[in-house]
Order: structure tokens, then sequence, then C-alpha cells
């Protein structure tokens, strides 16, 4: 049975096979310079490839309730690719779903530093902020994750949970029916028992 090379491996291969003068002229001039970068390119999407695949292994372990198994695909994908900000989201959303809130903030925090637009990241930093009873910073990252996705209505139906905390029934109210006008069925509960 024929094994084939992992993704890096067959880069490196490439880009030092351009040095190699097999049944070819030895390259020279500029055409090295722009085989090393192409070759450094295939590198950086073969480490890419290999990080996607791990984000989509942990969710699959997520939705099979294996969060921690989740973590480690997680954990895998930022070794691969540190600047994947999804990946650091996702571990973070595992973490809180397990109750390691300060782990998760960490990881959060650092989704919105690799990519301020990220509003999922915000989203579940907003969540376990209102877990912690932060609830003037869960309401601001509310805001912020309706500021870069106004059509999700989770973001809505959410914020209006922390209007109601707060005291703030009619404006969980407006809430709740911009996330019912949105698709959201539970809003619509909402608004007939709250409303």
């Amino acid at each position: 049975m024929l094994q084939s090379m992992p993704l890096v491996t067959t880069a490196f291969a490439a880009a030092f096979a351009l040095f190699l003068p097999i049944g070819r002229p030895l390259l020279i001039g500029l055409t090295p310079v722009v085989g090393i970068g192409a070759g450094l390119l295939t590198t950086q999407k073969a480490y890419a490839k290999t990080a996607e695949y791990w984000i989509g292994s942990g969710e699959e372990k997520y939705h099979n309730d294996d969060y921690q198994g989740a973590i480690a695909d997680y954990t895998k994908a930022i070794e691969i690719n540190p600047l994947s900000e999804v990946a650091y989201a996702y571990r973070g959303e595992m973490k809180q779903l397990l109750g390691k809130y300060s782990e998760a903030l960490i990881d959060l925090n650092k989704a919105i530093e690799l990519d301020p637009g990220y509003g999922f990241a915000y989203f579940i930093r907003a969540i376990i902020k209102s877990d912690l009873k932060d609830y003037q910073g869960a309401f601001a990252d509310f805001d912020k994750a309706i500021e870069i996705d106004p059509l999700n209505e989770s973001n809505y139906g959410m914020r209006a949970l922390i209007k109601e905390n707060m005291g703030d029934l009619q404006g969980a109210c407006s809430d709740w029916r911009k996330a019912a006008d949105l698709g959201d069925s539970y809003a619509i509960e909402w608004v007939r028992n709250q409303c």
C-alpha cells in the first residue's frame, strides 16, 4: 500500500526539488527565488489546510458533546496556525461550556485581538460575562456583536436577557421583537410572555 506524505512534507519536498538538477538544467537567476517563494506559499497553504482539518474535527466532537476532545483539536489547530481567530474562539466556547471561564476569556480575548470584527467571539464572551454576573460587560459585548452582525437574531435575543436582568423590560422587549422579526422562534414566546 502506497502511503502519501503529509502536506507540509510534500511542500518542503517540492521547494527542495527546485534545487535538484534531476533530468533538467540547474535553475539559475531569478527562477530559484520565484520557486522558493512558491514553495513557501505552498507550505503556508498546507499549514492552513491542516489547521482547518483540526477545526473541522473539533466541530464534529463538539456536536457529539465531546468538549475535551474538541478542545484538543482546536489546540492542534492553534499550534499549526497561531493566527486562527476561529480556533481560539471555538476553543473558548468549549471551555465556556465546561465552566472554565477564565481560560475561555483568554481564548476569546485572543480571538478578538486577532480579528476585532469577529462577532462570534464577542457573542461567546458576552455569555461568559453574563454567567459571571458582569451584565454591563455582557451588554457591551452584545452591542459589539450586533454592530458587527446586525442580522443575527441570537445577538438580540441574548442582549434582551441581559436587559431584563438589568431591569430594562422595555428594552428587552424591543430586542426580543427584533430577534423575532429576524426569525428567532423562542423570541416570539418571550414577547408573548413578557411584553
